[in-house]
């Protein structure tokens, strides 16, 4: 794993957006081209940005503002989507997502959030039970809480009810920022899994590298690269962190089959010696 690289994602200095490019650009540097194509320009971000804020800039209440915003958002400038169950390589790409319209949930995010801070709104991303959602604040008093893929903000009472699932002070309702190390743990996950259904083992298992650096030691991680570096013909290398897996996570149901199966190369090992 590239330390300056490292360095660059856990810094302040870098926002979610340039942190996910800095992602794509290490996992994917094999993959670029010399010749820039016209789905790798981000060059339509700043004509989208220029548009909103033109719409926005002859209205005086924040509150119609934010809506007119949205609204020019999602539907003048087709960012309106449906939840999807996966998504495809492309839609964790910065740019290609954005110039195709289909963009994975934390790119989206983290491009949504991007041009309604150019717009003038402070605008965060906040957890709010099952997903990741974004909060722009309109003042000091309102906020809208919407997902950044379908563009559908929350009502309160939806909002309340998300928030009773939240484990902690139920006296402490106050919606915290989430920390961009959690957006890019998510993005990573999740394009990791999309890599391994499409049997790009070796891509894959570059998102563990960068997961294991953010998170170094956890069980998960280690489990799947273990499995990764077990597809890559990497056997030995693999069953150190099988066994890692094994130790910490022992009442998981994929640990107690992957012990029986580490005994019994253990066992096989023995009889050869």
């Amino acid at each position: 794993m590239n330390e300056l690289l490292l360095s660059e994602l856990k810094s302040s200095d870098k926002d979610l957006l340039q942190k996910l490019v800095l992602v794509e650009e290490f996992i994917f540097a094999d993959s670029a081209t010399d010749t820039l194509v016209a789905d790798e320009s981000l060059d339509s971000l700043e004509t989208i940005i220029s548009q909103c804020i033109a719409v926005i800039s002859e209205i005086e209440s924040p509150l119609e503002q934010a809506e007119s915003l949205l609204n020019e958002l999602y539907f003048q400038h087709l960012f309106i989507d449906r939840p999807h169950t996966q998504w495809p390589i492309s839609a964790y790409s910065v740019a290609k997502g954005l110039n195709q319209r289909a963009m994975s949930p934390i790119v989206k995010a983290a491009l949504v959030k991007e041009i309604i801070t150019a717009c003038g709104f402070d605008t965060d991303l906040v957890f709010i039970p099952n997903k990741i959602m974004l909060r722009l604040c309109c003042d000091e008093q309102y906020a809208i809480i919407f997902d950044a893929v379908t563009g559908e903000s929350l009502d309160w009472t939806e909002l309340d009810k998300r928030l009773d699932e939240l484990v902690g002070d139920p006296g402490q309702d106050e919606l915290k920022t989430i920390d961009d190390n959690v957006a890019l743990v998510e993005h990573l996950s999740a394009l990791k899994n999309t890599l391994i259904q499409s049997q790009v083992f070796d891509k894959a298992l570059m998102c563990v590298d960068v997961l294991l650096s953010l998170n170094p030691d956890d069980p998960l991680q280690r489990r799947d690269r273990g499995f990764l570096l077990h597809q890559l013909d990497c056997f030995k290398v693999a069953v150190d962190d099988y066994r890692y897996f094994v130790e910490q996570c022992p009442k998981d149901p994929a640990a107690q089959i992957l012990k029986i199966q580490l005994d019994k190369i253990d066992i096989a090992n023995n009889v050869l010696h």
